[in-house]
């Protein structure tokens, strides 16, 4: 099966690497700049699953003029329209597009454009970025990727994606609740990036000063609560492994958002906050926590917007 790997950032990057790595026929497609940087360096991985520098087959927009077999989507959220718009072509009629973006929206996107039935639900858990010299740096040990059917079966399709990402360095396994864990996951970014970017600290930071805890516990439950109203539910096991998470003492615990947030970087505001907070109003749910971190991180990004 032929894998498009749309980006070589920190995720795409990664995984695509270690797939690349394993023998997987991959592909990424990137911007010049990128392939620029890649041709001349390779894509290199620093890890403590260990290093590796690939000479990677590379794409670029103009470039892509057959359908792929899978497309792993691993964008920021706020460059979903123009990486749709790039891998177009690649889509054929049997093509899998399997998105690892935050949030929801990006599946309603993706089926307008392509079909409802090329999307995948996909969950990704992996701590890493770019360094100064490009090269792709994982933070933590923890690897995985979920996927499935977003109507909950289990397909042929599936079975053959799942045989095609095992054994490849990472954990990987096929869900059919892939929705539940796609809003469950949205809980913790949303409840994690709110606090510790409102905040501008790590969790053990926002611990350790009288309140904190007690305010990103109430993140959490306003999270929760629209999950709960949009029919998923979060599970007791999750909510108490993420209290947990969000309260733990002298914890380096941070989001992908702040640490863009510490660099200058866009924010994802409007994926993870906005269109959480969307579905609050459309529920009847208050969030005023949710609120304003929404209202201060949007005009941090308007400022951004502005500057640049």
């Amino acid at each position: 099966m032929r894998i498009l790997v749309v980006g070589a950032g920190a995720t795409g990057g990664y995984f695509g690497g270690r797939l690349a790595q394993a023998g997987r026929d991959v592909t990424f497609l990137v911007r010049p700049k990128r392939a620029e940087q890649l041709r001349a360096r390779g894509l290199q991985i620093v890890s403590p699953h260990g290093d590796v520098t690939l000479t990677p087959q590379l794409v670029t927009p103009d470039d892509v003029s057959s359908a792929y077999d899978v497309v792993l989507l691993a964008v920021k959220a706020y460059a979903l329209e123009s990486a749709m718009d790039d891998l177009a072509p690649a889509v054929g009629s049997g093509t899998m597009i399997l998105p690892f973006l935050n949030g929801m929206r990006h599946i309603d996107e993706l089926a307008a454009r392509f079909g409802d039935a090329a999307v995948l639900g996909g969950v990704c858990v992996v701590a890493t970025n770019l360094d100064d010299a490009a090269r792709i740096v994982q933070l933590a040990e923890i690897q995985q990727l979920t996927y499935g059917e977003r109507d909950g079966t289990s397909s042929a399709r599936i079975h053959a994606l799942d045989a095609l990402l095992q054994g490849a360095g990472f954990e990987a396994r096929s869900s059919t609740r892939i929705m539940q864990a796609m809003w469950e996951k949205w809980v913790m970014l949303a409840s994690l990036g709110a606090i510790t970017c409102s905040m501008r600290g790590t969790i053990g930071e926002v611990e350790a000063v009288p309140g904190g805890a007690d305010l990103a516990l109430g993140m959490l439950a306003e999270c929760t609560a629209v999950a709960s109203a949009s029919g998923y539910s979060p599970s007791d096991e999750f909510l108490t492994r993420t209290t947990g998470a969000l309260t733990a003492h002298g914890s380096g615990l941070a989001s992908s958002m702040y640490r863009d947030l510490q660099q200058g970087r866009s924010v994802e505001v409007d994926q993870i906050l906005g269109d959480l907070l969307d579905r609050a109003r459309a529920h009847g749910v208050p969030a005023p926590l949710l609120t304003a971190a929404f209202v201060q991180l949007s005009i941090y990004q308007r400022r951004l917007t502005k500057g640049s």
